[in-house]
Order: C-alpha cells, then sequence, then structure tokens
C-alpha cells in the first residue's frame, strides 16, 4: 500500500475531504496471515547518510502523525539507548546540553543534544552515534543496517501508546501482502515432517482449479525439497510474481505416491468471510478485515439468500477473535446493514483525524433480525461493527465485553521500504462513547462472572427474569479513557472471555429462533438521529 492517501468510499458523504500529504491507509489493528511473506533481499551494512535520510523522515512522522505531542528528544534518546540489547556495555545519557556515549565506561563520543523537537538534529545524533558505535562494538559492527534501525525505532516507541511500531522491509512487505494480496496459489499451509500440508484452499484460485485439497502434503517446489524448512523460507517458494508457474510435488492422504501438479500464480487476497447454514439461520464468520471484506460479505449473504428459501431467517455475524484491520472496511461492512445514521467517527490531535462516517440507505439482508457475536479478542474494527449494529439497534450483541482497542492507526512509508505504524486517532461509537479500554458491552451477556460457568438455560433465564438485556445506559455510558477504576466497574457487568465457546452462538441461535427471545433481548429503540456527534466537539 502505498503512502499517498487512500480514498474512502464514495458513499459516505461525511467523511472529510483532504487527508495530510504523507497520511497512509488508515487501521485499526493487524493482521497477520497462516503464511509468512516471502522476500529474497539481503540487506548491506550500515550508511550514515541513508540512516539520517530515515531517522529524519521516522522523526518528523512521528511528531506530525501521533495521537498525542510527544518530544523527539526523548524518542531518539530512548531509541539510542536501546542499542543495549545488542551489546550491553553501550551505555547512552543525556546530560548537561550532550549526549554521551560510553563502552564500558569510557567515553567514544559525545553530541550537542539538539532542540527537543529538532527531528532533523536528532537525527543527525542518531545516524552518528550509530555509526560511531560501530566502530567500538562487535555486536554492532555485525550487525545488519535493518537490525539496528528497528532496534533504534522499536526503543523508541516503546513508551508511545503500545500499539505504534515499526516494521522493517521485510515485515512491512508481508503486512502489505496481507492486506493487499500478492502473487501465490491460493493455499493455507502448516509446516509438518514430511513437507507443506495444506489446510485450506480458497475457492476459484490456481490451488483449487488444479484439484488440491485439504490435507495434500507438498514435498517438492519446482523440484526442490521443502522438508525441514521454515514456514517463512517455504512460503517464499510457494510464492512468487504473478502469472509465473510453479511446479509442486504432491502425496495424497490416501496414496503413497507422489505426483506433480504445474500452477500459474495469480493475485491472491486472503479469505476473511465465511459462511455456514443453521436450519433457516445464516451464520457469517468474519475473521479480519482486509481489502476484500465487504465485497466478500456480500457475496456471502447472497450466497446464504440463494441457499434458504425462501429467505434466511435471521442472520449471526460471528466477530469473536477478529483482531481488526482496515477502518474502511469496518464502514463498509457496517453499512452493509446500517441503513441510516452514524457508524462511527474519529478525533485525534491532527486536525485531518476528526472524520465521521454515515450509513447509506441500503440494508442488504432487509432488516431481517441479526445478532452479532463477540468475545475478549473481538477488537477494532470488529468494535466499530459491533457497536454501529448495536446503536442503531439493527441488531443484538451476544457473547462478553470486547477487547477495547479503539484506536485507529496510519501507516506511512519509509525510505527504507520500512513503514511506521502509528496511532493517530480514537474512534467514538454512534452513541458517543469511546471504545478504547472500554470496549463495546454485549446486550445478552454470556458471562455473568468469572466464577460460574454459563449455560443456554441459565442465560435465557436470566433474560426472561429482566436481568438481560444489560441497560442501554450501561452500555452506552462514556468512560474517560484514563479513568481505568470507571473501566473495570464498567466492563464488570459482562467480564470479557477471550475463548471461543459454542454457547455464544447457541444462545444467538436460540433468540432468532424464538421470536418472543428476540424481542426480549431487543434494548429499546431510539432515533439515530439522535446519535450524531456534534462536529465541534
Amino acid at each position: 500500500m502505498e503512502i499517498a492517501p487512500v480514498g474512502l468510499p464514495k458513499k459516505l458523504p461525511s467523511q472529510r475531504k483532504r487527508r495530510p500529504t504523507r497520511l497512509g491507509p488508515l487501521f485499526l489493528a493487524f493482521v497477520l496471515a497462516a503464511c509468512a511473506s516471502g522476500d529474497s533481499e539481503q540487506f548491506g551494512g550500515f550508511d550514515q547518510n541513508r540512516a539520517e535520510t530515515l531517522f529524519t523522515v521516522g522523526f518528523e512522522d512521528i511528531s506530525n502523525f501521533y495521537i498525542d505531542d510527544i518530544s523527539i528528544s526523548d524518542l531518539a534518546v530512548a531509541g539510542l539507548g536501546s542499542l543495549t540489547s545488542l551489546d550491553p556495555a553501550i551505555d547512552v545519557a543525556e546530560r548537561e546540553g550532550q549526549i554521551a556515549l560510553t563502552i564500558e565506561g569510557q567515553e567514544i563520543g559525545s553530541y550537542t543534544s539538539p532542540r527537543a523537537n529538532d527531528t532533523d538534529g536528532w537525527a543527525r545524533v542518531t545516524a552518528a552515534a550509530i555509526s560511531n558505535s560501530r566502530s567500538y562494538s562487535q555486536e554492532l559492527g555485525a550487525s545488519d543496517s535493518e537490525d539496528l534501525y528497528e532496534i533504534v525505532f522499536d526503543g523508541a516507541l516503546s513508551n508511545l501508546d503500545g500499539f505504534s511500531r515499526y516494521a522493517g522491509r521485510i515485515d512491512a512487505k508481508q503486512n502489505r501482502e496481507n492486506r493487499d494480496g500478492f502473487g501465490g496459489i491460493g493455499v493455507r499451509i502448516r509446516m509438518v515432517e514430511q513437507g507443506v500440508q495444506i489446510l485450506s484452499v480458497m475457492d476459484t484460485t490456481p490451488a483449487a482449479m488444479a484439484g488440491f485439497q485439504s490435507q495434500d502434503i507438498i514435498t517438492h517446489v519446482n523440484g526442490e525439497p521443502v522438508a525441514g524448512l521454515s514456514q517463512r523460507d517455504a512460503v517464499r517458494r510457494l510464492r512468487g510474481r504473478i502469472h509465473t508457474p510453479v511446479r509442486l510435488t504432491v502425496v495424497r492422504e490416501d496414496s503413497e505416491k507422489s505426483f506433480d501438479l504445474t500452477v500459474v500464480r495469480t493475485h491472491i487476497v486472503p479469505q476473511t468471510v465465511s459462511y455456514r447454514r443453521e436450519g433457516d439461520i445464516a451464520i457469517l464468520r468474519v475473521s479480519s478485515f482486509n481489502q476484500n471484506t465487504s465485497s466478500s460479505l456480500r457475496e456471502k449473504i447472497r450466497e446464504a439468500q440463494a441457499d434458504i428459501k425462501p429467505r434466511p431467517a435471521g442472520y449471526i455475524l460471528d466477530l469473536r477473535s477478529n483482531p481488526g484491520g482496515l477502518l474502511e472496511q469496518a464502514v463498509a461492512v457496517s453499512d452493509i446493514f446500517v441503513d441510516s445514521g452514524r457508524i462511527v467517527s474519529t478525533r485525534g490531535r491532527h486536525p485531518e483525524s476528526y472524520q465521521y462516517f454515515d450509513a447509506d440507505n441500503d440494508d442488504l439482508i432487509d432488516h431481517a433480525p441479526m445478532v452479532v457475536v463477540v468475545n475478549g479478542n473481538s477488537a477494532s474494527a470488529s468494535e466499530i461493527v459491533a457497536s454501529a449494529l448495536q446503536d442503531s439497534h439493527r441488531a443484538i450483541v451476544v457473547g462478553s465485553a470486547s477487547f477495547g482497542k479503539g484506536t485507529v492507526q496510519t501507516l506511512l512509508r519509509l525510505p527504507n521500504q520500512g513503514e511506521l505504524i502509528l496511532t493517530w486517532a480514537r474512534f467514538h461509537a454512534p452513541s458517543g462513547y469511546a471504545l478504547n479500554k472500554r470496549g463495546v458491552l454485549p446486550d445478552v451477556c454470556t458471562t455473568s462472572s468469572l466464577s460460574d460457568t454459563p449455560t443456554i438455560d441459565s442465560v435465557l433465564a436470566r433474560l426472561r427474569s429482566g436481568e438481560l438485556p444489560i441497560d442501554q445506559d450501561v452500555i452506552t455510558r462514556d468512560v474517560a479513557v484514563g479513568d481505568n477504576e470507571g473501566i473495570g466497574a464498567l466492563r464488570a457487568h459482562c467480564p470479557s472471555r477471550e475463548g471461543e465457546v459454542d454457547l455464544d452462538v447457541n444462545v444467538a441461535l436460540r433468540l432468532l429462533q424464538d421470536p418472543g427471545l428476540y424481542a426480549l433481548a431487543t434494548n429499546q429503540p431510539r432515533s439515530t438521529a439522535d446519535l450524531q456527534i456534534a462536529p465541534s466537539e
């Protein structure tokens, strides 16, 4: 993904029309596919001039886009201090306007401290101190430039919010492939003793058309054995340029004989949506949010509508353990079901971080009953969807308190083709509360306490008794991000469960199968016109 602005869907007229020049795509979390990226490039030794350019751009990005105003001097000193992870004998200290660099107590360099937010000056000092240290430290001298960049940026970002991070060239390439796709054959894999085992085959991909099956073992790629390789190395061999052939030697589960299949790589975007039916209920599972998620979800909904006649009686949107992904896709997925009102808003330090996203007049499932299922690992983009459907009273939310990852990251490409992922804004539910740390509270909680073991009967008994759904004023209550006690008290209404249990989906099914129970679980409706967030806030 290039660092140039990436436009959001035109059907969202309330979004801001302009983005900062270097602002890249907006993310809510980062999703790593089962397969690592392939990148065979090796990078040379450390070059002080290139390093200075890199740190200048990086420090400027942090200064301009990070959600809080921070001191570049603190970042640079922390970054240099992290060199001790390579060589514990190194020490970096700032005193009396000087940066002192020592090894085993002996000073090997001293640099005048630039002004606190002089990005150029601190980039020069950082690059010069690394270069000087390499002359005295065997460990630093033997380190690749990319390793040094990673160590310094990791140290610089270590005191920020925990979601801001640096990705080096190889990791950044992997991230882009997971978001945007890659040249591949369309399989999920794992390494086994004999070679590469296929876990699943994506529909309509080269692997599917060539007849690959789940549990097939790939023993050779282009005649070279793959047994004993790391997963990353195996993926390097499977992936490649689009339209290039790859010859695979395969052993099938029911045969000891191997055979060769040649497939031509194509553009692969990891699948994030699956569909299954339970009677006349459509269950849609969304595992993450990449560039194809909303279009894939639309396809699966049409598949369900063709499969279940005359029409599905209801829909379950399963977002359990969904860590998030692209902001625009969270908005687009919400917009499939919500036909009016606010979906989400974002707010941060930078003026351009104030953005507002409203729904279009479109509901693909024609107002059919709907339940969203979440758990303690449902984060970020999945929390946007859950809160949007809950606040608009489009769906009942079932499960436990979600993760509470309520910040937006922007991605900025660096001169070395690495990336800075910086927290740039916090997002707010349609009713106005900030999701960060507090998360989404379900209407129907399946974890009344951490000490008991709820069952379908016990959850539905709480619903029939009036103990559930959780009161609307609790679900929409705003708690300051720094009020840990208040957040803890709020989340105690439905303690978070990280694991996935059948109970959550089974409760959702019972609600959709019984209109009376569904009605009991529905919080008192309000007009979404009352849920707008004033731009002046």
